[in-house]
């Protein structure tokens, strides 16, 4: 019986550390580079909000999943700037009606948000890894442009992460 539990819990126990794989430590980047600075983006766009929203959703990701630690500008190894160059926050695509005469009703809607982003080694002004128009898309119902935009954040970062981490 104690053989049996012992076993179930050996087993759980490297479930879970197989679970808490991560990028630490600076995951693929050069060995320098341990600390970074995001510096808040130009916005280009109507929206005021979304320059802070875009920042802290990089800034969290090159933290929590590169593995660096938050400097101010002269003191990092990595500075991340860049620029909101386009929000599309209403676009239709779906929709259901009645037919002839009847009304059409908007069910689904679309946002879109394209920045432009470079990483520069802070030592000696190398180009890391630079973007120059990344776009994505969120979707959402009527009245929950924030769904649309939290979706749309999240593909962003992923998608600066993932190509970052592929050309160190």
């Amino acid at each position: 019986m104690h053989r049996a539990i012992r076993s179930s819990l050996i087993v759980l126990a490297l479930t879970l550390a197989g679970c808490s794989f991560g990028f630490r430590s600076g995951g693929g980047l050069p060995a320098e580079i341990k600390t970074v600075a995001v510096l808040p983006f130009d916005n280009e766009t109507s929206d005021a909000t979304l320059g802070q929203q875009v920042n802290a959703a990089i800034r969290e990701a090159v933290e929590r999943r590169l593995g660096l630690r938050a400097a101010t500008e002269a003191k990092a190894d990595l500075v991340v700037r860049g620029r909101i160059t386009n929000y599309e926050p209403d676009e239709p695509t779906s929709f259901s009606g009645t037919g002839t005469g009847g009304s059409v009703q908007v069910t689904r809607r679309q946002l879109s948000v394209t920045i432009a982003i470079e990483m520069v080694a802070n030592k000696d002004g190398r180009m890391i890894f630079q973007e120059r128009s990344l776009s994505a898309r969120g979707d959402y119902e009527p009245g929950r442009e924030a769904d649309g935009r939290k979706k749309a954040l999240e593909f962003l970062v992923n998608s600066i992460v993932d190509k970052a981490q592929s050309r160190w």
